[in-house]
């Protein structure tokens, strides 16, 4: 009988790690398609009525459903070109109802934006995205 406990503890607690290992590796992708400007490969990761907040710059506002994200991502695609990217501070919780996973952005395209990300996610889709720039003049890195 303990052995049988202590091995559903531990099948919980890799079942818990493996989850907490996703969101983050998504998270990183998605910044990198971003970057990439592939809207149509960047529209995969979101669930149907996931909401988007931008908060500053001209694209400020709340998107909601893939039909207006899409939108917000081909005008900034559009206006910033291809661009690289440098994440730091990635931070993530996770719990069997979904993820939310934080970080410190900055897009170096036509101009460098510094951007604090917050994403949440449900069944490996993101739910919610926040877009917050950070007024703070952007720099290569955090």
């Amino acid at each position: 009988m303990i052995k049988k406990l202590a091995l559903a503890a531990a099948l919980a607690i890799a079942s818990v790690a493996a989850l907490a290992d996703v969101p983050s590796s998504d998270a990183r992708q998605h910044f990198a398609t971003i970057a990439s400007g592939d809207v149509e490969q960047l529209m995969r990761g979101y669930a149907d009525n996931a909401q988007f907040n931008w908060v500053g710059g001209p694209l400020d506002g709340t998107y909601m459903g893939t039909d207006a994200i899409r939108g917000a991502w081909e005008k900034f695609t559009k206006a910033q070109g291809q661009m690289r990217v440098s994440v730091d501070q990635v931070e993530e919780a996770a719990n069997p109802k979904g993820a939310s996973v934080t970080a410190n952005v900055v897009f170096e395209g036509k101009q460098p934006i510094r951007v604090r990300y917050m994403l949440t996610y449900r069944d490996a889709r993101i739910v919610s995205e926040t877009w917050q720039i950070d007024a703070k003049p952007a720099k290569t890195g955090y």
